[in-house]
């Protein structure tokens, strides 16, 4: 079972490397025309393969630990790994699609202040995940 794991890591491995390669790839094609907007798509497509690569790396992580080597130990080791994982997940979907996971896109706290009248800390209406990103920075 322990193969299963290691596969499932692999796979993980694989979508990183072959995600850079892609991103890569499509940067240096889109580079000629815009390159302000071909690096962002490249951030953008890096991250996403990150993402999914790590999602990989986690399950193969639960696979091995709960199936092959259920003790104490290794449980403990595998949930500092998934909080560490998880925290770089988050951290780089916010990076790359401008809201948090449970969030809809679009939709803020900051938003709903400036329907209701509210003012940013620049002071001036603000709505919408990037400006209250950029508002949150500025304070």
């Amino acid at each position: 079972m322990e193969f299963v794991g290691t596969a499932v890591d692999t796979a993980g491995v694989s979508v990183m490397v072959i995600g850079a390669i892609i991103a890569a790839a499509r940067f240096l094609l889109k580079s000629q025309a815009d390159a302000l907007n071909a690096y962002r798509v490249c951030r953008q497509d890096l991250g996403r393969a990150i993402l999914l690569g790590l999602e990989f790396l986690v399950a193969g992580d639960i696979i091995r630990t709960v199936v092959v080597h259920p003790t104490l130990d290794n449980l403990i080791v595998l949930a500092i790994i998934v909080v560490i994982r998880t925290l770089l997940s988050v951290t780089l979907q916010l990076e790359f699609e401008g809201h948090w996971p449970w969030q809809h896109p679009g939709v803020s706290n900051t938003k709903s202040r400036a329907n209701k009248g509210g003012r940013g800390s620049r002071g001036a209406l603000t709505g919408g995940a990037g400006v209250e990103l950029a508002a949150l920075a500025g304070s």
